[in-house]
């Protein structure tokens, strides 16, 4: 169980106007010190010298020391008579001054407070009782705080006041009243809120399931996670509906109707959109067809082989002709993009561009960025400028999943790189032009041939298939040292020449099967921890599930790499076992603590002394982020990961099985990013042919969008605009 306090507010330390995150001190009413201590969580501007009981737990953090994080708080009201006066005389009731409030409390007695809620008629009787103190004293005692009554009702339904301060900063005071008449509006307005949450309130508070709110907000849900699911950027209106039947059978035509006409569904065609896919893609085309605004300084075509010349001096390199081709493109182009395998020199090409960059434009600025954390890292590292991730670059909240950067606070840029753009979604590339109309030139850099991102869309993809834009491609290999055999295996598979594939000292294949593949995995393991620490070896694999899937991997490199110990703490989370000195994976972008999807740290202390809310220090590089256990779920154990993950990131040894189990999820460009991640030694283990089998594979996944046609004139402007709230909806349409 939580902790139970009793405070008096006393002053706000800090607070985020935008998320209401908070710090204050609380003076401890029933410490006969009356000792102050910090509290921290979501909260509203709170009265001062209020009694409130606050429900949390004490958490250390590693820099401000012993804390109080709250869950949940009530507003209570005094019951001695010091106290009473003391609150009657406070900010909550304006005019009513300490002597006219201890005449209160003489006349009508320590319960005053119950007597005028019961019968608010009773202040009638007090003598020199005037109308405005009437109304202050009913204003203050009879109508409670708005967001309060919200805390306490949305509290029994399981909702977090977390999630409670963002329905307020949405709704404000008509929070409580907005969701009462419908609680599936939520899973049209708030962001991260879906159908399950939206049920457990609507369930509660009697609404049944077949309910009207209940099958617009279904429908427009389904679309949206159809297409995650699907990676598609629209669904077609026949699939849609076949979906929607398996639920309910009536009112599909209607609730269709309904979400065009309120712009949250597109219909083009025969497609349907979830809005924010559709306006993904209008904005990217709209900004690129109009891009730059206002361009840069010509450099003179002449000057640039001398120019780069003295920059291959600089940096004490020496470029081929295409790429000399690549950075003379640049300065010639606003917009390009470099491809090319690993091992191509592609950062090298960066790194030139920049500093001639910097040199003819000494007063530009420029930003370098990525997906990940890690790719951004490596971009940084490699290209010896600072980088930072789409999402930092852009000022993310995650409380609201919107940009603090955008097209009313433009990023003051006037050259924009951006790597890893295979990773990247067309949603978020949107978001980041709509911030980036000031800049002037833009890089992109990516390798088409590996997986497409996570969320739907196959941006890179569509920007090369448009053939629009300037692209140079890379495709001399220049690592020929240690790793370059991981490079020639990478390249064979991208160029479908498998005839080339070569076995040698950095590519093994460990022909096993049945659980022999596992003891493989181990042992290589196992021998490669003579020689490189844990964070330098990587075992990817297809899928979560199976005898070589994820789960049953990481649990068994766990036992290998750190065992149980008399001085290590354990903490059940699910169905696996955290452990001080695991390998452990970021699953979701928590930009506050600055760690990122795709990140990997080091569990370096479990806190179980409250039993109720164990806590996870995690070590980032030297940042360390602390969890509660609401966060547990945002952690993975990382020894084996899956090849999604490990995108935008390379380790020294990669592993990776290949069973017939796992045969159904590979395909090409699946086993080509992972090979890739290697950087010295790969390591593959199982069934040759299931190997052969997998790079012979297109995609397992064809992804259907519509941002190539639009780029290439060929799907002609819609007569539908980007969603605004304030714009006429449009009338109805032919089923």
């Amino acid at each position: 169980m939580a902790d139970e306090l009793r405070g008096r507010f006393v002053k706000t330390v800090f607070r985020n106007a935008e998320t209401h995150y908070t710090v204050a001190r609380f003076r401890l009413y029933d410490d006969v010190s009356e000792r102050q201590i910090t509290v921290v969580g979501h909260l509203p501007v709170l009265p001062k010298d209020t009694l409130f009981v606050l429900s949390g737990d004490f958490v250390f953090h590693p820099k401000f020391g012993r804390q109080f994080q709250i869950s949940s708080y009530t507003r209570q009201l005094p019951s001695d008579e010091d106290s009473l006066i003391a609150y009657l005389s406070g900010p909550s009731f304006p005019g009513i001054g300490k002597r006219f409030a201890k005449r209160l409390v003489t006349y009508y007695g320590k319960d005053l407070v119950e007597k005028v809620q019961n019968d608010p008629d009773i202040l009638d009787e007090m003598p020199n009782m005037n109308k405005a103190k009437k109304d202050v004293l009913l204003d203050g005692l009879l109508n409670q705080d708005d967001l309060e009554q919200a805390i306490a009702f949305f509290s029994t339904y399981g909702l977090g006041i977390r999630n409670i301060m963002r329905l307020e900063r949405i709704y404000g005071k008509e929070a409580l009243n907005k969701v009462k008449e419908n609680p599936y509006r939520l899973v049209v307005e708030v962001d991260g809120i879906g159908m399950a949450t939206a049920d457990k309130l609507a369930l509660g508070m009697g609404f049944d399931l077949d309910h009207p709110y209940r099958k617009k907000a279904f429908l427009l849900s389904l679309s949206l996670e159809s297409s995650v699911k699907s990676g598609n950027s629209f669904l077609y209106l026949d699939d849609l509906e076949a979906l929607y039947l398996r639920e309910f059978d009536s009112g599909y035509e209607e609730y269709l109707q309904e979400l065009v006409r309120e712009r949250l569904l597109v219909v083009e065609d025969d497609r349907v959109y979830h809005h924010t896919q559709y306006d993904a893609e209008v904005t990217i085309t709209r900004f690129l067809n109009r891009f730059p605004q206002e361009p840069l300084p010509p450099v003179e075509k002449e000057l640039l082989p001398g120019l780069i010349a003295e920059v291959e001096e600089k940096i004490g390199i020496t470029y081929d002709t295409i790429q000399r081709e690549a950075v003379e493109t640049f300065f010639d182009k606003d917009i390009m993009i470099l491809t090319g395998g690993p091992g191509t020199g592609k950062t090298t090409v960066v790194r030139g561009i920049v500093t001639l960059f910097q040199r003819l434009y000494p007063e530009h600025q420029i930003a370098l960025c990525a997906p990940t954390g890690r790719a951004a890292k490596r971009l940084s590292e490699l290209t010896q400028t600072g980088a930072t991730t789409i999402h930092s670059l852009l000022k993310w909240d995650l409380e609201s999943n919107t940009f603090g950067m955008n097209a009313k606070q433009p990023l003051l840029l006037d050259l924009l790189i951006m790597d890893e753009a295979s990773m990247v979604d067309p949603w978020l590339f949107a978001n980041l032009l709509k911030a980036s109309a000031q800049v002037k030139k833009i890089l992109l850099i990516g390798d088409e041939a590996q997986l497409p991102p996570v969320m739907p869309g196959k941006l890179l993809a569509d920007l090369l298939g448009c053939a629009r834009f300037p692209v140079v491609t890379l495709k001399r290999i220049y690592r020929q040292q240690e790793g370059s055999g991981v490079i020639e295996l990478a390249h064979a598979i991208r160029n479908n020449t498998p005839e080339l594939i070569e076995f040698g000292s950095d590519v093994s294949f460990l022909e096993a099967s049945g659980t022999g593949v596992n003891k493989a995995i181990l042992f290589t393991v196992e021998e490669a921890l003579k020689k490189w620490e844990v964070g330098q070896i990587q075992v990817l694999a297809a899928r979560y599930g199976g005898n070589s899937g994820i789960d049953t991997l990481n649990d068994l490199l766990q036992q290998l790499c750190n065992p149980s110990g008399a001085f290590k703490k354990e903490l059940k989370h699910s169905f696996f076992f955290f452990r001080e000195g695991d390998k452990v994976l970021q699953l979701k972008n928590q930009a506050d603590d600055d760690v990122y999807n795709g990140d990997i740290g080091t569990l370096v202390e479990i806190d179980a002394s409250d039993k109720n809310e164990p806590r996870l220090q995690v070590d980032f590089d030297d940042n360390i982020v602390e969890y509660t256990s609401e966060y547990f779920s945002h952690l993975r154990l990382a020894y084996c990961i899956s090849v999604h993950k490990s995108q935008g990131s390379e380790y020294p040894l990669v592993i990776m099985p290949f069973t017939r189990d796992n045969l159904f999820m590979l395909d090409r460009r699946m086993v080509y990013t992972a090979i890739s991640r290697a950087s010295k030694k790969l390591v593959l283990v199982g069934n040759r042919d299931v190997f052969f089998q997998a790079i012979a594979t297109l995609d397992k996944k064809i992804r259907y969008t519509t941002l190539k046609e639009r780029l290439s004139g060929e799907l002609t402007e819609s007569r539908y605009e980007i969603r605004q709230e304030e714009e006429e909806y449009l009338p109805e349409f032919d089923l």
